[in-house]
């Protein structure tokens, strides 16, 4: 597990295709690739020691862009864009010398061949600019730095007009967004930057701008309660004309990272990524048909897909399935056409060996519907089964369905899994979002406990050994399920929120305004802070846990951890720390993924009972 490389980020120019590829091979560097034409062998533009890795907003995304003859990366070491030809005629150089004191970061951009320069983000001074830099390098020049954040930007085939994404604080992307277009002058200057959609008169979240060869602005908004794609045609006044797909589905994601596509424009199509009720399925409809033509299903063997790019010769996207990990695919524009690379996505199990999750719908903690993915134990060992259970991160993320070799590996040894797409979860609509407002740290807990009950009751699971583990929001459901809930018997937290207050006064900018809607404003609110911080109900947690941290985390700092061990300690729970010196919010390396597991696993057999 953890061995075999991944893709990133695929973009088809023309008919060529670039992706970003994860080597844990090679330490986690990730490397830029390029194949010339469908079926050439895959060249490495970035040999050696060169890694793409982009930290703005702490979890960067929107790694490279590329026209025709090169693209432009963002080098891991330096955070600097560097611009590499696919000729091999000359090493990657910088668009720009190094910052003094480090603190620039660069992510989400793409190359204005007209004008010969780079388009993106740069993240400075506790501020987004939009900024453009000269392919042969030179000063970043600010085009826009009106709102705390922005990027997205799509520029028009005739590269006369641009379009982008811009928020502010306290709101997050999926929450409040603002499209704004302009016109270019001759050196690429915004003559007067109009705001298209969003803002306070219209709130709405937008995902993705994108233009087509004839024009049209096309982006998904989910002002019907559901990211929906709508289409826009500059010059006319701003009246946006919805593409409506089938009831409940929806083609947004919350906006983590820079560089996820659901949307793409190939030859006279539309493509669309669509969720709903949480797996996903890939649509297209003809562009310039009238907006009440229907869609039409292209059917795909995977329910799990993203990263979505094509041109009028080539679509490709990323998908995974129940019983194939993440691969990168080769899409035709008939039903049935598709082709899985083998470079990407094996699994090392027979397809008998896989436990193939079934929905399940519970009710929650507020009465209302929440949804499950249940995996059943391996089919030669009894039941009821251990059940270990998942709370996602985000916590505004969601369970997926591709094949998790984690999840795999405690099936093979008798257990069962529950990945909880409680109340907050994304792929089933805005509504679904933000019933998790106010309520992190209770309705959360509620749906997880729910879906245990159920198993339960269905005799699916044994009541004596119930775990739960999560990472990062989800190691804060965790703590708060451990606190709230005897159905868990232990939990496992990977570099957890443990002090909500303490957090709200050091996490980094992203996230600075997201605890007004998962709790409510500080300081009016400091009582409830209290209430659902794990730290401050210490004195309740009676049940054996496991933290894991990484001492390079920027988003949830490590003394949050070792603060909450220290304490537990103190009151003589059985609590075990593992530090890992190399890594940050999330781990990248192979080897530590295994030691993971492998003390999870030791952890749960010496604090659960036996059969």
């Amino acid at each position: 597990m953890g061995r075999e490389r991944s893709c990133r980020e695929p973009l088809v120019v023309g008919s060529q295709l670039l992706w970003a590829e994860q080597c844990p091979d090679q330490g986690g560097r990730t490397t830029l690739m390029l194949q010339r034409q469908l079926g050439d062998a895959p060249h490495d533009l970035t040999p050696g020691r060169w890694s793409l890795r982009s930290r703005v907003h702490e979890f960067g995304g929107g790694l490279f862009c590329a026209d025709h003859t090169r693209a432009v990366f963002i080098d891991g070491r330096s955070g600097l864009p560097h611009v590499v030809p696919f000729d091999g005629a000359a090493a990657p150089q910088p668009l720009l010398q190094p910052a003094p004191d480090d603190q620039v970061r660069f992510a989400d951009g793409l190359i204005d061949p007209q004008r010969q320069r780079w388009l993106g983000v740069m993240e400075r001074d506790g501020r987004d600019a939009l900024v453009s830099l000269p392919l042969a390098g030179g000063t970043p020049l600010v085009l826009r730095s009106e709102q705390d954040f922005c990027g997205y930007a799509a520029l028009s085939p005739g590269g006369d007009q641009l379009a982008w994404l811009e928020w502010s604080l306290p709101w997050m992307p999926w929450e409040r967004t603002e499209l704004w277009w302009s016109w270019l002058g001759e050196d690429g200057e915004l003559l007067g930057p109009q705001r298209l959609a969003g803002g306070d008169d219209d709130p709405q979240s937008l995902f993705q701008p994108l233009w087509s060869a004839s024009g049209q602005l096309l982006v998904c908004s989910d002002r019907t309660g559901f990211w929906t794609p709508q289409r826009w045609w500059p010059g006319s006044t701003p009246s946006w004309e919805p593409l409506p797909l089938p009831a409940g589905c929806e083609c947004g994601m919350p906006q983590w990272v820079y560089g996820m596509r659901t949307l793409a424009v190939g030859a006279e199509q539309l493509l669309a990524l669509a969720c709903r009720e949480g797996s996903w399925s890939l649509w297209q409809r003809v562009l310039q048909a009238p907006a009440d033509e229907p869609w039409q299903a292209l059917p795909l063997p995977f329910t799990e897909l993203s990263a979505l790019s094509a041109s009028t010769s080539r679509a490709v996207c990323l998908a995974a399935g129940a019983t194939r990990r993440t691969t990168l695919l080769e899409i035709g524009l008939a039903p049935g056409q598709w082709q899985a690379w083998e470079r990407f996505g094996r699994s090392p199990l027979p397809s008998t060996r896989i436990s193939v999750p079934c929905s399940l719908w519970v009710k929650g903690g507020d009465g209302q519907a929440s949804q499950a993915w249940f995996y059943p134990p391996a089919p030669d060992h009894p039941r009821p089964a251990p059940l270990l259970v998942r709370g996602h991160s985000g916590p505004t993320g969601m369970a997926r369905t591709g094949l998790n070799l984690a999840y795999q590996y405690w099936i093979s040894r008798g257990w069962a899994v529950v990945d909880v797409n409680y109340g907050g979860s994304t792929g089933f609509g805005r509504a679904y979002r933000e019933r998790l407002d106010g309520r992190w740290g209770q309705l959360d807990v509620a749906d997880c406990a729910a879906a245990v009950r159920q198993l339960i009751e269905a005799g699916e699971v044994d009541a004596s050994r119930v775990a739960i583990e999560g990472g990062s929001a989800g190691g804060f459901t965790t703590l708060a399920a451990l606190i709230e809930e005897p159905v868990f018997q232990a939990g496992v937290c990977r570099y957890p929120v443990c002090d909500l207050a303490s957090l709200l006064q050091d996490t980094h900018r992203f996230e600075s305004g997201y605890f007004d809607r998962l709790i409510g404003p500080w300081p009016q609110q400091q009582e409830l802070y209290q209430q659902r911080s794990p730290l401050q109900q210490k004195h309740r947690l009676a049940r054996p846990v496991l933290f894991i941290q990484g001492l390079q985390d920027k988003v949830v700092p490590p003394e949050q951890t070792e603060t909450m061990v220290q304490a537990l300690r103190q009151r003589g729970l059985d609590v075990e720390l593992i530090l890992l010196e190399a890594e940050g919010h999330g781990f990248r390396s192979a080897a530590v993924g295994r030691q993971v597991l492998e003390a999870t696993e030791r952890f749960f057999e010496r604090v659960l009972p036996g059969r």
